[in-house]
């Protein structure tokens, strides 16, 4: 699985509105310079999170974006499908529309059990778990794991 530049950018963005959640509106370019993402690229993502009901938005002098519900309301899994589709594709399709024949036939409920894990993860942590620094206990768990920071 990979985590494209545009998700990445997409829950930095949301993480930055969530950690300043009573400060009233951001602007785009505030939330460019801070996470040093692309301005253009980040008017792109913040449209998609917009439609998606994510964030809102406000124009004018006092305007920019903020949480369109509650930080605790919005899971990491929210804000990726919200920029990316589905979490977990194979070539594309979502598993549960693939078949596999003969010796093959084993890779489904891999591929199946591979995005009921990356799911149980994305959409156990809320925006306010990570405003808070507060990871979930089996996120945490994983993450301590020895074998978790070497690359294979």
């Amino acid at each position: 699985m990979r985590i494209s530049a545009r998700a990445d950018y997409a829950v930095r963005a949301v993480l930055e509105l969530a950690v300043r959640e009573g400060d009233g509106p951001m602007k785009a370019e505030e939330i460019a310079a801070v996470q040093d993402i692309p301005h253009k690229f980040l008017e792109g993502i913040l449209g998609d999170l917009r439609r998606a009901g994510i964030v809102g938005s406000r124009r004018g002098g006092g305007g920019g974006y903020r949480l369109a519900r509650a930080a605790a309301a919005i899971t990491v899994a929210d804000v990726i499908r919200a920029v990316d589709g589905p979490i977990v594709s194979v070539r594309g399709e979502r598993p549960t529309g693939l078949s596999y024949t003969g010796t093959a036939q084993p890779l489904l409920p891999l591929w199946i059990a591979l995005r009921a894990n990356v799911r149980r993860i994305l959409e156990g942590v809320t925006l306010a778990d990570l405003a808070a620094d507060a990871l979930p206990e089996p996120v945490r768990a994983l993450a301590a794991e020895p074998g978790a920071w070497e690359n294979p």
